[in-house]
């Protein structure tokens, strides 16, 4: 009787607590987009935290103690590099964090503006795919008892962006070459501009925040009315004054809302990346389309 009472205690144990339970990679991505990223790839095998949280300022971001703790806390911290998380070295070094530090967007050849690399690589969807590439070989490397989940991962939505990329082309198809060209709050978008074909011009310049003088924005109001640019856009984080003051001294409308910096929330029209890139350019597309 004793003898089978405790195989029956024995056996509710070891069906209470599997013995083949895991944790959970834990990794901080610095910004909502990255988060995405790895959240696509690592799927239910990571915890995922973002620093900078959905439409919220990566270039003006000030970190917290909470922030210290989480890097303090994780195996794995993401970065997009290319000087856009100027605060992270002081972070990592406030947290203790012993954590591995992976630059996502190494292997990408930046854009330059003046002696600065522009940082906003991924507004190419192909340079996103390398993003996706540099993730999934950090989780693969951190934990290689999952690494067949991060590839199949990694693969199904390398796909989808290879076919985000074809949807983009054959959208900006759709707009007059002599149309393809607008006002956005700042220069985040030089690299959608590169691969797709869309001038940006932006009153800001790479980083938001430089404020423009009296100087630079007469010089944008006369630009768009020799080149009779069709649209101004806003940002989801800016101040939208700016753009106000533009449109009216021009009578350009207008355009709507772009997402650059930062995702919306869960409700908003930009939860993941790919949301985001299809809400730009049917922005884009409606507001330049004839």
């Amino acid at each position: 009787m004793r003898l089978c009472s405790a195989l029956i205690c024995l056996a509710f144990a070891l069906t209470a607590q599997p013995c083949f339970a895991t944790e959970r990679l834990n990794v901080v991505a610095s910004f909502s987009i990255l988060a995405d990223f790895a959240h696509q790839v690592g799927g239910d095998k990571v915890e995922i935290t973002s620093l900078v949280e959905p439409d919220s300022d990566v270039h003006v971001y000030t970190p917290s103690p909470h922030d210290a703790r989480d890097v303090g806390l994780a195996k794995l911290v993401i970065i997009n590099g290319l000087g856009l998380e100027g605060w992270m070295p002081r972070l990592l070094q406030a947290s203790g964090s012993k954590a591995r530090v992976v630059t996502a967007s190494d292997g990408i050849t930046p854009l330059k503006r003046g002696a600065d690399a522009d940082p906003h690589a991924w507004q190419s969807v192909k340079n996103a795919m390398i993003y996706v590439r540099n993730i999934r070989a950090a989780f693969e490397a951190a934990d290689p008892a999952d690494a067949a989940a991060f590839k199949a991962n990694a693969e199904r939505y390398l796909a989808a962006l290879e076919a985000l990329d074809r949807e983009v082309r054959a959208d900006v198809e759709k707009i007059p070459p002599a149309r393809r060209k607008v006002i956005s709050t700042h220069n985040a978008f030089g690299y959608f501009a590169d691969a797709y074909g869309i001038q940006f011009i932006a009153p800001l310049g790479v980083s938001t925040q430089t404020e423009p003088s009296a100087r630079d924005l007469a010089e944008i109001v006369g630009q768009i009315k020799q080149a009779q640019i069709p649209a101004v856009f806003l940002e989801n984080f800016n101040d939208d004054r700016l753009i106000g003051r533009v449109a009216s001294e021009t009578g350009t409308k207008v355009g709507g809302t772009l997402y650059s910096d930062a995702l919306s929330d869960e409700n908003g029209p930009a939860p993941t990346y790919i949301d985001m890139v299809r809400h730009n350019i049917n922005t884009l597309t409606s507001a330049l389309a004839p």
